[in-house]
């Protein structure tokens, strides 16, 4: 894609920059079937190392240590929380936890740790959850005004695999499409890097998959 090859080329920040995709989509979020919150898991990771917290049954925390996860446990992980320690940039809970989470929300919301299960982030299968975070999971939703930001890499990736981060995030959003958008769904794409100025993408190129 030549827009990522220009934000190579005039890179000069002193460290490696993030890349960033934002899609503005003709949605309104206010609707409960426009309100779009998924996840996706970009294939070449994120090039950010995530420290992801579990919270579980004490007797359970060996095992998802195990999995992954860089902490772990129920009271002694509530007591940190509470005290505002949040050393982690995740967090994952059992659906029978939630009565506890619940509690954490003042604390966890206007920091976006808290977990949902539309995030992918509530559930039994902890292990796999643990790893594919790791491994480049990310939430994947529209803000109050149907805009999508999320990142796709490093600039230090490769062209190549940045494409194919950017991809997976573009099918995601394509296989997302609400089903009573009868009118064109995206107005209109562009990629930065965190120094760099947006570089708007040609919405024809796009529907195609012409990335040349």
């Amino acid at each position: 894609m030549e827009a990522i090859q220009l934000l190579k080329e005039v890179a000069n920040a002193k460290f490696p920059e993030t890349m960033e995709f934002h899609a503005d989509l003709n949605i309104d979020p206010r609707k409960a079937t426009q309100n779009l919150r998924t996840t996706v898991v970009l294939p070449k990771g994120t090039g950010k190392t995530v420290r992801v917290a579990v919270l579980c049954k004490d007797e359970d925390a060996q095992d998802v240590k195990a999995a992954g996860a860089d902490v772990a446990g129920f009271q002694d992980l509530i007591e940190d929380i509470n005290k505002g320690e949040l050393n982690f940039d995740r967090l994952i809970t059992t659906p029978d936890m939630m009565p506890q989470i619940a509690r954490l929300g003042r604390i966890l919301g206007p920091k976006g740790l808290m977990p949902s299960i539309k995030a992918g982030t509530v559930t039994t299968d902890v292990g796999s959850t643990v790893k594919e975070i790791k491994a480049g999971r990310l939430e994947l939703r529209a803000d109050k005004f149907g805009v999508v930001h999320i990142p796709f890499g490093k600039l230090d990736f490769s062209e190549e695999d940045l494409l194919e981060n950017f991809k997976a995030i573009q099918d995601t959003i394509d296989a997302n499409k609400p089903s009573d958008i009868k009118k064109q769904y995206w107005n209109s794409a562009y990629i930065s890097s965190t120094m760099s100025p947006g570089l708007q993408l040609d919405l024809s190129s796009l529907t195609t998959r012409d990335y040349s």
